[in-house]
């Protein structure tokens, strides 16, 4: 009970956090980024939001490649900064530009993904991490 309050740092207790936010923020961006993905690869029509004129199939594309491809690489903690920066640019765009009329409710978790995604770019993956495991051997 007396580290409850405590300020000092713990590495181990900050590595573990940096799983768990990993984890979970990759995981719910998962949910997102899975029904994208079958519907790339649906025989059917694209319909998809397309603000940079890119056409929707290549919008739809980059944004499975951002929260899909990048969520299961950031769970794994491969590339987990790298990764981090298609879904902080997919999460401002949904945020900004996609949902920029919308009352802050619709923005909301999108921007909550952004400063999640902003935190692993500045932190990285910490020690129970493939990105760890990798450069350990180095």
């Amino acid at each position: 009970m007396k580290n409850t309050y405590s300020t000092n740092l713990n590495l181990a207790q900050i590595d573990l956090g940096l799983l768990f936010l990993r984890l979970g923020a990759g995981g719910f961006m998962l949910t997102h980024g899975t029904p994208k993905l079958i519907t790339l690869f649906e025989s059917e029509e694209i319909t998809f939001a397309d603000p940079f004129g890119l056409g929707m199939g290549i919008t739809l594309a980059l944004t499975v490649f951002a929260e899909f491809i990048c969520s299961i690489l950031i769970i794994l903690g491969l590339g987990t900064r790298l990764a981090a920066i298609p879904v902080m640019i997919t999460m401002f765009m949904a945020a900004f530009v996609i949902h920029a009329q919308d009352p802050f409710q619709r923005k909301e978790m999108a921007l909550l993904y952004l400063v999640i995604f902003t935190v692993l770019l500045i932190t990285g993956a910490g020690k129970h991490s493939l990105d760890y495991l990798w450069l350990k051997k180095k």
